[in-house]
């Protein structure tokens, strides 16, 4: 497919995953029903669907708005860049972050796609330095350049934030990311020696020595 289909077929990807959450909180807010329930409640076995319907679930218009500008960017990055390894990513990220938070988070209800976007940008950031192609090396620079400050927010700050969430979101993405750093490397490159091991100075070499062999008077 040619790169500049395949980075608008991305960008429609994660835009319409976007606007998914946006059609989700509007409804909530306009409808007025709160979808709060179903997120991950730790150890509690009435809220196991929350690892699957947590991050379609945000608190308030400015928690779904802070979430929004990194799935665009860093999704629409791996969707890109890592086009055979990003489906199964994302699936495991979404899923170890969700499964983490209900083995060890704080006895609360967590929701939220941060999880899901701290992933992401640990994914890239570790694929960069494992990979360090050029364009694993540039999406590196790309996220840490806008979002950088992820490193930091898996440790504990604001109680009100799922950090839990965070951090198991960007372990998510550290796995992917080793499992699949042999996945969507560039071509090795090829040079003419690969293409034509025999070179032309050799097979000169090769035809003079037949010439010469053949120009030979036989033995009397």
């Amino acid at each position: 497919m040619p790169r500049d289909l395949r980075l608008k077929r991305s960008v429609y990807m994660a835009l319409l995953f976007a606007t998914l959450l946006w059609l989700i909180k509007l409804s909530e807010i306009f409808l007025g029903f709160s979808l709060h329930a179903w997120g991950v409640f730790p150890r509690d076995v009435n809220h196991l669907s929350g690892i699957l319907f947590a991050p379609l679930i945000h608190g308030s218009i400015q928690h779904l708005f802070s979430n929004t500008l990194p799935l665009l960017l860093l999704g629409t990055a791996v969707l890109y860049g890592y086009p055979r390894a990003r489906w199964l990513s994302l699936a495991i990220i979404w899923l170890a972050s969700g499964v983490g938070v209900w083995l060890f988070a704080r006895s609360s209800f967590h929701f939220g796609a941060s999880g899901l976007t701290h992933g992401l940008f640990f994914f890239l950031f570790v694929s960069g330095i494992l990979r360090r192609d050029k364009k694993s090396i540039a999406l590196l620079m790309i996220a840490f350049f806008m979002y950088g400050g992820m490193l930091l927010s898996v440790f504990p700050s604001d109680p009100s934030i799922s950090f839990e969430y965070h951090g198991f979101g960007a372990l998510g993405g550290v796995l992917c990311a080793w499992l699949f750093r042999r996945w969507d490397l560039p071509p090795a490159r090829q040079y003419s020696w690969d293409v034509n091991p025999e070179s032309d100075e050799d097979d000169a070499v090769g035809e003079e020595w037949k010439i010469r062999g053949d120009d030979r008077e036989p033995p009397r």
